[in-house]
């Protein structure tokens, strides 16, 4: 069994101006990596990867316009992220294809890219607050394995499905 979820990878273009965040490290704050920005359709846990093949192979997967924005918050107080708009309809696809899969999908879908993680009592990172407008056709959505390790998260991408 391997640690997987379904996501959309943003493509080059948005990566770039993603990068143009105020990155500054800070004492409690870890950004996650450009190589691993995604927007999580479903997270499935441990389940087994060859399951998760099957059930999004018998999908059809409508198309989808992500929008990003219009600013870097906060979710939950420990995560800086950015909202992203146009995707419930493609989480539901995927979510009604996988739901024998894996944990129990959260109840509530809330899509967003996760900037950074930030611990307990400490002071918000100067991107918060900063307008972030980009937007993508959805081309494919990808099953990622990710493996913990200590300077953080390893993906792999195992498959992709096209979109539209």
């Amino acid at each position: 069994m391997a640690r997987l979820f379904i996501a959309v990878i943003p493509p080059d273009e948005v990566v770039e101006q993603l990068t143009t965040l105020h990155r500054k490290d800070q004492r409690g704050v870890r950004f996650v990596r450009s190589e691993n920005w995604h927007i999580t359709l479903r997270f499935l846990g441990d389940a087994d990867p060859g399951e998760v093949i099957d059930a999004l192979d018998r999908v059809g997967l409508g198309s989808a316009t992500a929008r990003l924005g219009p600013a870097v918050d906060v979710l939950a107080e420990r995560a800086l992220i950015l909202p992203v708009h146009g995707l419930d309809d493609l989480a539901a696809s995927v979510g009604a294809a996988t739901q024998h899969i894996g944990e129990p999908a959260s109840k509530r879908f809330l899509a967003h890219l996760t900037v950074a993680r930030i611990n307990p009592r400490v002071p918000m990172p100067r991107a918060l607050g900063v307008l972030f407008s980009a937007e993508f056709d959805v081309e494919d959505i990808a099953l990622v394995s990710s493996r913990l390790a200590a300077d953080g998260a390893r993906y792999e991408q195992l498959q992709t499905w096209p979109v539209g």
